[in-house]
């Protein structure tokens, strides 16, 4: 039944001022609406709904990610613009953050304003 339609994404967030400079100015989404309820920002086609929340506690797990063909490239871009990757301390992953998987794919993780946890990954 919803094989073919479009996933809407959503993130919580405590501060809006903040989440907008993050996913529109630091990761380049555009702002597409903003109410008292949620910013909608363009990630390719996809829509990402930031909501805003009272309190929450972000998960120790990923929640929102983009697949990349270039994964060196968009980890020194955003380690540019000021994002720190998370170094979890597992085998295969470099200094940069960049973990490779067993089967060749190539993950990094970061988080945004609130703590969620967002991450690039390549696949082969």
């Amino acid at each position: 039944m919803l094989a073919t339609k479009k996933i809407v994404a959503f993130v919580p967030t405590t501060d809006y001022a903040k989440a907008k400079n993050f996913y529109a100015d630091i990761l380049g989404l555009t702002l597409v609406s903003e109410d008292p309820f949620a910013m909608v920002f363009d990630a390719n086609a996809i829509m990402l709904r930031v909501v805003k929340a009272g309190t929450f506690t972000p998960q120790h797990f990923t929640v929102l990610g983009w697949e990349v063909s270039d994964i060196g490239a968009i980890v020194s871009g955003l380690a540019k613009k000021g994002v720190k990757f998370e170094k979890y301390g597992m085998p295969g992953q470099d200094e940069r953050g960049i973990w490779s998987a067993p089967g060749g794919a190539k993950v990094a993780w970061f988080k945004d304003p609130d703590g969620n946890v967002l991450s690039v990954s390549q696949h082969n």
